[in-house]
């Protein structure tokens, strides 16, 4: 398997299933509600907040992969429109799922060369570095995402 296709892989499975650490957005996501979606926990950021972060870089550099300039401010990332509804929380996770869907399938036509270029610009480092590094950015957050999840369940059976 190429390099690409195996980032592309790699990246599918953090949100679809099937990575070694047994966790994934799809998974995470599917049994909870708007209602705990937006419940904050101590003083940790929401679960909404943390699915919106982590789509907001990976839809910044899905248009990159598209041929479109990068567009991003790490001050934006955390800006989650409210959800007040199922419905608003489910067009989150759609569009979340989906744009890691369009993502995954680009990544897998980047030719291999074009992984040791320069990502936009030399301070982003290369396009690897910035690609990999949206997989552990997601896996940081999922992580946060799962014990945010228990913590209110458990708050739930209470």
């Amino acid at each position: 398997m190429s390099f690409n296709k195996q980032i592309a892989k790699h990246f599918r499975e953090i949100h679809f299933g099937g990575n070694w650490t047994c966790s994934n957005m799809k998974d995470q996501l599917s049994d909870i509600t708007w209602q705990q979606a937006v419940q904050q926990v101590y003083n940790l950021n929401s679960i909404a907040i943390l699915v919106f972060h982590c789509n907001y870089y990976v839809s910044a550099v899905l248009k990159v992969l598209q041929g479109e300039a990068l567009i991003a401010s790490d001050k934006e990332s955390f800006a989650c429109p409210p959800i007040q509804s199922e419905a608003n929380w489910q067009n989150l996770i759609n569009k979340t799922l989906s744009e890691a869907e369009a993502f995954a399938n680009l990544l897998e036509e980047v030719p291999e060369h074009k992984l040791l270029e320069i990502f936009v610009d030399e301070k982003y480092g290369i396009y690897y570095r910035n690609l990999h590094g949206i997989i552990e950015h997601t896996h940081y957050h999922l992580g946060q995402i799962a014990v945010i999840k228990k913590l209110l369940l458990q708050s739930h059976r209470k």
